[in-house]
């Protein structure tokens, strides 16, 4: 903390070093970003980040979704999308019941309450998102959401490691 009344000190910027040219940097500094964005307009209020609004959408979009199907889906491990499960079971958002084909599987569902949340923060999430993208025009925007899908999707070689 500064005395009041002295000058501000003007931190140096940080150099990066090569990293400051690669892809995968930039990528998680933007996430970061996204996700800081998201936590000021949307979780402060309702306690759902962004990974939480994600799996709300494919459960909502998906009744009767498995865990195992979720946890491909988003992308995280199968033994930790329970705990997932088990924070929006507790927060009342969704519920889940043994399939009736297979007991050992659960099936996810909305609750009345998960889906007045979703419906409730849709609208913020959709102008939070639009407010974080302003410094892009709507042509970049769209060529940038393609150029990602293109570095991710599922029916794309995965990368080989050079080998030397």
């Amino acid at each position: 903390m500064q005395p009041q009344g002295a000058t501000p000190v003007r931190q140096a910027a940080l150099v990066h070093g090569p990293m400051a040219d690669e892809l995968g940097f930039h990528l998680r500094r933007a996430q970061i970003a996204a996700f800081r964005h998201f936590a000021h307009a949307i979780s402060a209020a309702e306690g759902i980040t962004p990974g939480l609004y994600g799996m709300l959408q494919a459960i909502a979009n998906n009744p009767g979704l498995s865990q195992s199907a979720l946890a491909v889906a988003m992308d995280v491990d199968r033994s930790s999308i329970v705990k997932v499960v088990d924070q929006l079971e507790e927060k009342g958002l969704i519920v889940r019941d043994a399939s009736p084909t297979d007991r050992r599987r659960y099936r996810l569902h909305m609750t009345v309450t998960g889906t007045q949340v979703l419906d409730r923060i849709e609208d913020a999430v959709m102008r939070q998102d639009r407010a974080f993208s302003a410094r892009l025009d709507e042509a970049e925007r769209a060529t940038l959401i393609d150029f990602l899908k293109r570095l991710y999707q599922p029916d794309s070689e995965p990368p080989t490691l050079a080998r030397e």
